[in-house]
């Protein structure tokens, strides 16, 4: 800014947004508004809050164990008890509290503030997600989810409940696919991480292909599977993103990969994926609320080293649509859903 010989305030800073790159000047204008909106949202979010809450607010007991800004912002949001907000404005309301018109005007511009940060609309700009990706995977993302999807106790509160999830998930995933469903049977993990479900279905007798575009991704997985099972039951690992995936599976499982993709290019990679599937396909995705969208809007706020990848919301409507335009149809449905992690869960199966 001061090279620009300009100031360092909010307005400047959207000002200066204006002059980036040669790009197209609409996605500009809407990578703007979008960020003056959460701005606006999150000020009206805080003021709200405060004036509420009037001194009554006590804030929650945390871990001593390290946690990055966002996750602090949310393990205290999490503890905060909004159930509670009707009861204490009756107790306000039935002791002639004084406090009362400010706990109310508050509350207004606390939901003012949700309102603004929910519909304030995506900043859209020109990321290479595929490349974002790789890069964050291979490195500092691989060391953070090498724990989360580990049994280290070198975990915060928020990686602990994260993994938690995923496991639940990844619970309900085999018991779907029980031994004698999956014995003999190909199937193709796309998305494997570090290998969480491939292990498991290799071990019930499943051919199993494992894949990732975090080539350190694939390499922790194999060394886990070698600690595990007998050469006969090794999974064939491969780094490769999505699109490069090939070949005929009895079964297709992609567990929480869909969060990189944006809405634009889920329905295209869902149908390639049913294309490789011969029996049933099962995904998992963050499906697209207005608390989900809220609580992903809130993390935006906080930049550091927790801000990672982009984490693209789906429409459990549109997943469908994608389903029933490669000729599938939903089968079986299912939600993960912790503090942290919020997973919806598909079964689907070629039409008749």
């Amino acid at each position: 800014l001061k090279a620009q010989g300009l100031k360092a305030s909010p307005i400047l800073f959207f000002k200066s947004l204006e002059h980036q790159g040669d790009g197209d000047q609409q996605a500009k204008m809407g990578r703007i508004r979008a960020g003056r909106r959460r701005c606006l949202g999150a000020a009206l979010l805080g003021l709200g809050i405060g004036v509420s809450c009037q001194g009554s607010f006590v804030v929650p007991k945390v871990s001593t164990a390290p946690i990055q800004g966002r996750d602090v912002f949310l393990s205290s949001v999490a503890g905060m008890s909004w159930f509670g907000i009707p009861a204490q404005a009756q107790a306000l309301a039935e002791e002639g509290d004084s406090q009362l018109p400010f706990f109310v005007a508050g509350l207004l511009v606390a939901l003012a503030g949700v309102g603004a940060l929910v519909f304030g609309g995506e900043a859209q700009e020109n990321v290479d997600d595929k490349k974002v990706v790789t890069e964050y995977f291979n490195n500092a993302g691989f060391e953070r989810w090498q724990k989360i999807y580990g049994e280290t106790d070198d975990v915060n509160p928020v990686q602990k409940d994260i993994r938690v999830g995923h496991a639940e998930t990844v619970d309900k995933i085999l018991k779907w696919l029980d031994p004698a469903m999956v014995s003999g049977k190909s199937v193709c993990d796309a998305g494997c991480g570090t290998g969480n479900l491939s292990i498991p279905l290799a071990s019930r007798g499943a051919d199993v292909h494992g894949s990732d575009i975090s080539s350190a991704m694939v390499g922790e997985a194999e060394v886990r599977a070698k600690e595990t099972l007998p050469a006969e039951q090794m999974p064939k690992f491969s780094t490769s993103d999505l699109e490069a995936i090939n070949g005929k599976f009895d079964t297709v499982c992609c567990v929480d990969v869909l969060i990189h993709y944006p809405p634009d290019k889920m329905s295209g990679m869902v149908q390639h994926l049913a294309g490789l599937s011969k029996e049933r396909l099962i995904l998992s995705f963050a499906p697209k609320t207005w608390y989900y969208t809220l609580l992903k809007r809130i993390g935006e706020l906080f930049p550091g080293k927790s801000k990672t990848t982009r984490a693209y919301l789906h429409d459990e409507a549109d997943v469908e649509a994608a389903l029933k335009a490669a000729g599938y149809k939903v089968t079986r449905k299912d939600m993960t859903s912790t503090n942290f992690y919020f997973s919806r869960l598909f079964e689907a199966q070629p039409v008749a």
